[in-house]
């Protein structure tokens, strides 16, 4: 087995309380040591990691990869490729593919298409209900033991309240997290940006911050009745974060992230009908973009998530209503993280934290520390570099970014999975 050093750079840790700049050992696919090289231990590659920042490996709770069902957008191989380059060592794909990951054999796919690409590790996450459709629960046990740490609904809608009681039942008594995305279907209708006066202005149907509210008031009441793991996917309104904190207040088992793309664009970014910013939850004012940045530094929200979604070109030239929502948020991932840095909003102590340790922790996996004999899954960060994003510079193969054309600061240098080296060729 290789025998490997990562020296001179800033590791940062928050699962270790390590900050300082030392070198790091690997052999195989484990580290083995922090500062001084083994007695013994006879290095065969040495990365220079000099002025950059080495932590763990991303771990992404929320992204799409094409495959299985539209692979015109992207597949497992391009899109863990993308993540890899982007310092994502694991991601959580969400459940409504085609076919829906409700049954073992769609996991056992994906898994395998995971090990064939040897890239960012895909960790499929099941459906909460059979097809995703809210009437009957899937086989949670058995998507569980196949190797899916969490059950979700994607963008599925439970209308019935008895079942989504019943599922939150059935998880709880697994211990096993369920991951929603809280919108009430009746109130957002069929919205495509958020209720306001610029969605009046461009004369496009809204979706009101309420929808997302009330949804969240609803899922506390059964998953206090239940019992359960409750992660909250993907908040986007400021009036959300007070029952989130009321919640963690009770004692209940509640967790919450906030995609990148909301810490950054708001409904400005619509002007102009930019069906670039067309995301489901929709982007909300400044004032809601504001309050989850303070959220963050607080700490009541849990995870940044990437919200990858890739789109071929014609997913997104229709009329606004009508084009396919999501950005393409591999490739400008850490940069846009490292801007909350730069920004002085958070610390890398806290990114860290958000990025791979917390989502590793919430999703019970082995990941997001860069311990002794922990899995050498690292991320080697340049914050000196400069690059702009556009199809050229982006590795995912859907390149539908509202960033296009920006300079960012900041680019993964390379990346380890298992020990193993991904950069750009």
């Amino acid at each position: 087995m290789k025998r490997l050093a990562v020296c001179g750079g800033r590791v940062i840790d928050p699962a270790t309380a390590t900050d300082h700049i030392t070198d790091l050992f690997i052999h195989g696919d484990k580290i083995v040591a922090l500062g001084e090289k083994p007695s013994g231990f006879e290095i065969d590659e040495t990365i220079d990691a000099r002025n950059t920042v080495v932590c763990p490996g991303l771990v992404d709770i929320s992204a799409r990869l094409g495959e299985p069902g539209t692979e015109q957008k992207g597949t497992i191989a391009s899109e863990a490729r993308a993540a890899a380059l982007g310092g994502i060592t694991t991601l959580c794909c969400l459940p409504d593919t085609d076919p829906v990951i409700d049954e073992p054999a769609t996991v056992e796919f994906i898994k395998r298409r995971s090990r064939d690409a040897n890239q960012a590790r895909v960790l499929p996450l099941g459906a909460l209900t059979r097809g995703l459709q809210g009437e009957q629960l899937s086989e949670m046990s058995a998507l569980y033991q196949e190797g899916c740490p969490a059950m979700a609904q994607a963008n599925g809608v439970i209308r019935d309240t008895r079942v989504l009681l019943r599922a939150m039942q059935y998880a709880a008594s697994l211990d096993i997290p369920i991951i929603l995305r809280p919108q009430d279907p009746w109130l957002a209708g069929k919205g495509c940006m958020h209720e306001g006066a610029i969605a009046t202005q461009l004369g496009l149907p809204g979706v009101p911050a309420i929808a997302e509210t009330v949804a969240i008031g609803q899922i506390m009441a059964l998953a206090r009745q239940a019992r359960v793991r409750v992660h909250f996917s993907k908040i986007s309104s400021r009036f959300s974060l007070p029952l989130i904190e009321q919640a963690k207040s009770e004692g209940l088992r509640v967790t919450a992230d906030v995609s990148i793309n909301q810490l950054y664009l708001t409904e400005d970014d619509v002007l102009g009908f930019n069906s670039q910013c067309h995301v489901v939850p929709p982007l909300r004012s400044r004032h809601d973009r504001e309050a989850l940045r303070q959220a963050l530094a607080s700490g009541l929200l849990d995870i940044i998530c990437s919200d990858h979604w890739p789109h071929e070109t014609d997913a997104k030239l229709a009329p606004f209503p009508s084009t396919e929502p999501g950005i393409s948020s591999f490739d400008t991932y850490f940069s846009l993280l490292y801007g909350l840095i730069e920004q002085g909003i958070i610390g890398w102590t806290q990114l860290i934290r958000l990025a791979s340790a917390r989502p590793a922790d919430i999703l019970s996996i082995e990941a997001g520390s860069l311990a002794i004999g922990q899995p050498a899954d690292i991320s080697i960060f340049d914050p000196t570099v400069e690059w702009q994003v556009s199809p050229e510079t982006m590795f995912s193969s859907g390149v539908n970014t509202p960033f296009s054309g920006r300079r960012l600061l900041g680019r993964v240098r390379c990346t380890l999975i298992n020990g193993q080296v991904q950069e750009a060729t």
